[in-house]
Protein backbone atom coordinates (compact mmCIF):
# COMPACT_ATOMS: atom_id res chain seq x y z
CA UNK A 1 0.00 0.00 0.00
CA UNK A 2 1.17 3.48 -0.96
CA UNK A 3 0.93 6.66 1.82
CA UNK A 4 -0.49 8.66 -1.08
CA UNK A 5 -4.67 9.32 -0.24
CA UNK A 6 -7.21 11.55 -2.41
CA UNK A 7 -10.05 9.76 -3.87
CA UNK A 8 -8.11 7.76 -6.56
CA UNK A 9 -5.87 6.11 -3.61
CA UNK A 10 -7.88 5.97 -1.44
CA UNK A 11 -10.94 3.88 -3.50
CA UNK A 12 -7.65 1.46 -5.16
CA UNK A 13 -6.39 0.84 -1.61
CA UNK A 14 -9.90 -0.01 0.00
CA UNK A 15 -10.31 3.37 2.13
CA UNK A 16 -13.56 4.24 0.50
CA UNK A 17 -15.52 2.55 -2.04
CA UNK A 18 -14.74 1.93 -5.69
CA UNK A 19 -17.04 4.88 -8.27
CA UNK A 20 -19.80 2.49 -9.24
CA UNK A 21 -18.80 3.11 -12.69
CA UNK A 22 -15.62 1.38 -12.31
CA UNK A 23 -17.24 -1.57 -10.73
CA UNK A 24 -19.53 -2.24 -13.89
CA UNK A 25 -16.51 -2.22 -15.67
CA UNK A 26 -14.83 -4.29 -13.44
CA UNK A 27 -12.32 -2.44 -12.68
CA UNK A 28 -8.93 -3.84 -11.36
CA UNK A 29 -6.17 -1.86 -10.12
CA UNK A 30 -2.80 -3.41 -11.26
CA UNK A 31 -0.10 -0.73 -10.56
CA UNK A 32 0.88 2.99 -10.89
CA UNK A 33 3.89 4.78 -10.79
CA UNK A 34 2.84 8.23 -10.27
CA UNK A 35 6.39 10.21 -10.96
CA UNK A 36 6.35 8.36 -14.77
CA UNK A 37 2.15 9.39 -14.73
CA UNK A 38 1.63 6.07 -16.08
CA UNK A 39 -1.10 3.34 -14.62
CA UNK A 40 -1.95 -0.18 -15.50
CA UNK A 41 -5.33 -1.66 -14.79
CA UNK A 42 -7.58 -4.28 -15.71
CA UNK A 43 -11.53 -4.52 -16.98
CA UNK A 44 -14.00 -7.40 -17.35
CA UNK A 45 -16.29 -6.96 -20.54
CA UNK A 46 -18.85 -9.18 -19.73
CA UNK A 47 -21.80 -10.41 -22.05
CA UNK A 48 -23.92 -7.81 -20.74
CA UNK A 49 -21.67 -5.18 -22.98
CA UNK A 50 -22.14 -6.67 -26.33
CA UNK A 51 -24.15 -5.81 -29.10
CA UNK A 52 -26.12 -8.47 -31.46
CA UNK A 53 -22.85 -9.91 -33.36
CA UNK A 54 -21.45 -10.74 -29.65
CA UNK A 55 -19.22 -8.19 -29.68
CA UNK A 56 -18.15 -5.52 -27.16
CA UNK A 57 -20.20 -2.03 -27.64
CA UNK A 58 -17.89 0.34 -28.40
CA UNK A 59 -19.29 2.77 -25.35
CA UNK A 60 -18.08 0.11 -23.15
CA UNK A 61 -14.38 0.42 -24.51
CA UNK A 62 -14.88 4.37 -24.54
CA UNK A 63 -15.55 4.48 -20.83
CA UNK A 64 -12.57 1.61 -20.06
CA UNK A 65 -10.24 4.47 -21.97
CA UNK A 66 -11.84 6.91 -19.63
CA UNK A 67 -11.20 5.22 -16.55
CA UNK A 68 -7.69 4.63 -17.57
CA UNK A 69 -7.11 8.21 -18.57
CA UNK A 70 -8.46 10.11 -15.49
CA UNK A 71 -6.49 7.68 -13.39
CA UNK A 72 -3.36 8.07 -14.80
CA UNK A 73 -3.79 11.47 -13.87
CA UNK A 74 -5.27 11.41 -10.31
CA UNK A 75 -2.64 8.85 -9.42
CA UNK A 76 -0.19 11.90 -10.00
CA UNK A 77 -1.99 14.30 -7.73
CA UNK A 78 -2.20 15.55 -4.54
CA UNK A 79 -5.02 14.77 -1.94
CA UNK A 80 -6.96 17.61 -2.28
CA UNK A 81 -6.96 17.62 -6.38
CA UNK A 82 -8.68 16.18 -8.68
CA UNK A 83 -9.25 16.07 -12.53
CA UNK A 84 -11.92 17.29 -15.17
CA UNK A 85 -11.91 15.30 -18.46
CA UNK A 86 -12.30 17.95 -21.21
CA UNK A 87 -12.17 15.72 -24.22
CA UNK A 88 -11.93 12.47 -24.82
CA UNK A 89 -11.33 10.41 -28.46
CA UNK A 90 -11.68 6.81 -28.98
CA UNK A 91 -10.19 4.72 -31.54
CA UNK A 92 -11.67 0.79 -32.04
CA UNK A 93 -8.75 -1.13 -34.02
CA UNK A 94 -10.51 -4.80 -33.75
CA UNK A 95 -13.36 -6.43 -32.45
CA UNK A 96 -13.42 -6.95 -28.88
CA UNK A 97 -14.84 -10.11 -27.15
CA UNK A 98 -16.12 -10.64 -23.44
CA UNK A 99 -13.29 -10.88 -21.11
CA UNK A 100 -10.90 -9.62 -19.31
CA UNK A 101 -8.94 -6.65 -21.29
CA UNK A 102 -5.67 -5.02 -19.69
CA UNK A 103 -5.39 -1.02 -19.99
CA UNK A 104 -2.16 1.28 -19.72
CA UNK A 105 -2.39 5.16 -19.17
CA UNK A 106 0.19 7.94 -19.38
CA UNK A 107 0.01 11.66 -18.45
CA UNK A 108 2.35 12.64 -21.74
CA UNK A 109 2.20 16.08 -21.25
CA UNK A 110 1.62 18.79 -18.14
CA UNK A 111 1.65 22.24 -18.55
CA UNK A 112 -0.15 23.97 -15.48
CA UNK A 113 -3.34 22.59 -14.60
CA UNK A 114 -3.75 21.44 -18.39
CA UNK A 115 -2.76 17.74 -19.06
CA UNK A 116 -2.61 15.36 -22.62
CA UNK A 117 -3.07 11.49 -21.49
CA UNK A 118 -2.99 8.54 -23.49
CA UNK A 119 -4.33 4.73 -23.08
CA UNK A 120 -4.54 1.62 -24.77
CA UNK A 121 -6.39 -1.58 -24.30
CA UNK A 122 -5.36 -4.89 -25.04
CA UNK A 123 -7.40 -8.54 -25.08
CA UNK A 124 -5.71 -11.72 -23.66
CA UNK A 125 -3.82 -12.14 -26.98
CA UNK A 126 -1.99 -8.62 -26.14
CA UNK A 127 -3.18 -7.26 -28.64
CA UNK A 128 -4.32 -3.43 -29.04
CA UNK A 129 -8.28 -3.32 -29.68
CA UNK A 130 -8.79 0.26 -28.26
CA UNK A 131 -6.38 3.59 -27.92
CA UNK A 132 -7.63 6.80 -26.33
CA UNK A 133 -6.33 10.44 -25.99
CA UNK A 134 -7.65 13.24 -23.67
CA UNK A 135 -6.97 16.46 -22.35
CA UNK A 136 -7.83 17.14 -18.31
CA UNK A 137 -7.69 19.88 -16.28
CA UNK A 138 -6.53 19.98 -12.46
CA UNK A 139 -9.29 21.57 -10.46
CA UNK A 140 -9.33 21.49 -6.82
CA UNK A 141 -11.39 18.55 -5.11
CA UNK A 142 -15.09 19.67 -4.94
CA UNK A 143 -14.99 21.95 -7.61
CA UNK A 144 -17.23 19.75 -10.05
CA UNK A 145 -15.18 17.10 -11.74
CA UNK A 146 -16.23 15.80 -15.05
Amino acid sequence: MSDRSGPFWDGVEGRSPMPRAAVTLGFEFLGADPESGTINLAFTATEDFTNPMGEVLGAFLAAMLYDTVGPALLATLGPNQFQQTLELKSVFLRPVRPGRLTARGQVIHRTGDLAFLEASLSNTEGEIVATGSATARVIPLGAGAG
